[in-house]
């Protein structure tokens, strides 16, 4: 893939221009932290050259005078609410942030429970984080909000909240996902810092929408992609064009809250140090892209990635009919289909012309391999046998795997395990191989390969098992899948 983002100017960008945005509040800067901090393979798939983990490298740059404070919604605990690209509830995410975070150098102060009302597994949670010397404090529901303003801003409103003690200029506050109440967390404390005669600030960091492209600039298109089970829509800043005669891109949310946020401001300092809702953000991604057209091939290809996870979901009963609708709309918009995914259409095709399952893999130089199911092994683990050896330059003929390691596996899975399919799964062929490459060069070599697969497109003719689906994840894979489920048990 072409590289169309300056990564490492974007990191000296970001971090100099929070600088800039702590010194015009003076004591401090409440910075809501939207989107991933860690892994964000959306951002650097419609940004080729955009390092997953580099918003976590950009606050490194500023550990000296930042800390964190993670934010979780008691709702959230009480129905054990799942990040769906990790698999675990947002209570567990809680934990895995912190120790991320310090593994890094970066301090975290707290853990808010946001919403509390006396859920018991708020209660539970609570106990359990201060058993581990993890300072928790409670922000409550306020009747009315986010427009009962005189109640909001009162001492039954944010008052009620117990007070964070922060202790760095730049409190970057962050949680496992979105309707956590960051935003509210913010303004909170921009209430309690001025009673307590703090000058204090607030700003949001989003990446998407980027605000400085166009509203149906393919990078945006994307992004309403990526949140269309949320209903987000970019919108042009209404209230940045008339106050200075600029378009810029924002989404509909903080269009619509600003109004909101406007008055709370007013209320707790007499004025709005903003004049919109760009007006608020500190993002310069759009200031670091060097290749438009990579940028918007780039973000093509994952609109049609997301309309494949929905068309999944939906048969899975995860998704809504309307999720689907948006993502047709928005590809028409672009004028693209399933067709322009090259992968996509090989695989299609091999499946087609053979009545089994099959897989294709773009690789570097967009190459196209292939595989089909076979009595041994499933399309998926065949497809990376084949990648691994087109990578290496071993002759396809070649045999990475004996059949008669494989065999005595199959009998492991089927007579003690008491599984149905003895077909490998990739995780299986993968722990083969390494077996093979102990006495052969040529499975050594083909190993040797994996972390080139990283960034490559496959497609599969079938929906996957959740084993094969995270070993594709874990290879750095961009992996989607025809509706079509092999089975399904109704219990």
């Amino acid at each position: 893939m072409k590289i169309g983002f300056d990564n490492e100017k974007y990191l000296k960008m970001q971090s100099e221009h929070i600088k800039e945005r702590i010194g015009q509040f003076g004591d401090k800067l409440y910075l809501e932290f939207g989107g991933k901090l860690f892994d964000d393979y959306h951002a650097s798939r419609v940004l080729p050259g955009f390092a997953p983990d580099s918003k976590l490298r950009m606050l490194m740059q500023l550990s000296d005078c930042a800390e964190i404070v993670i934010v979780i919604n008691a709702a959230d605990i009480e129905k054990n609410k799942v990040r769906g690209d990790l698999g675990i509830t947002y209570d567990v995410d809680v934990l895995r942030l912190r120790d991320e975070f310090q593994e890094k150098g970066l301090y975290v102060g707290s853990v808010v429970i946001t919403h509390y009302s006396g859920q018991n597994s708020a209660d539970q949670f609570k106990a359990k984080l201060e058993k581990k010397n993890i300072k928790v404090y409670l922000h409550y529901t306020i009747e009315g909000y986010p427009s009962n303003i005189p109640l909001i801003v009162s001492k039954d409103g944010f008052g009620k909240n117990d007070y964070i003690k922060t202790t760095r200029p730049l409190v970057v506050v962050t949680a496992p996902g979105p309707g956590s109440g960051k935003m509210a967390t913010c303004l909170s404390q921009l209430y309690h810092d001025n009673l307590c005669g703090i000058k204090a600030g607030y700003a949001k960091f989003e990446t998407f929408p980027i605000w400085n492209l166009p509203l149906k600039h393919p990078i945006n298109l994307a992004y309403e992609a990526a949140t269309a089970d949320l209903n987000d829509i970019n919108m042009i800043d209404p209230f940045h064009l008339e106050a200075y005669g600029v378009t810029t891109v924002n989404y509909n949310r903080d269009i619509e809250i600003f109004p909101v946020l406007n008055a709370i401001f007013e209320g707790i300092y007499g004025e709005n140090p903003y004049k919109s809702p760009t007006d608020m953000g500190v993002n310069m991604a759009g200031n670091c892209i060097i290749d438009d057209e990579a940028c918007c091939e780039a973000s093509r290809m994952e609109i049609i990635r997301r309309y494949y996870a929905s068309l999944n979901k939906m048969v899975q009963d995860g998704a809504s009919e309307n999720e689907l609708y948006k993502i047709e709309l928005l590809m028409k918009q672009e004028k693209i289909s399933t067709d322009d995914r090259k992968v996509t259409v090989a695989c299609r095709q091999r499946a087609e012309k053979l009545g089994v399952p099959t897989a294709a893999i773009e690789l570097p130089g967009q190459r196209i391999i292939t595989s089909k199911t076979s009595d041994f092994l499933g399309a998926s683990a065949a497809l990376l046998l084949n990648a691994l050896k087109d990578l290496a330059g071993i002759d396809h003929s070649v045999k990475l795997i004996k059949p008669e390691a494989i065999a005595p596996i199959q009998d492991l899975k089927v007579r003690y395990l008491g599984g149905r399919n003895p077909r490998l799964h990739t995780d299986e062929v993968l722990i083969a191989l390494s077996l093979a490459a102990c006495t052969d060069d040529n499975a050594k070599y083909a190993m040797e390969q994996l972390p080139n697969l990283k960034g490559c497109q496959v497609h599969t003719s079938v929906m996957l098992s959740e084993v094969d689906v995270k070993i594709f994840k874990k290879l750095g894979v961009d992996l989607t899948s025809e509706p079509i489920q092999t089975s399904r048990k109704k219990y």
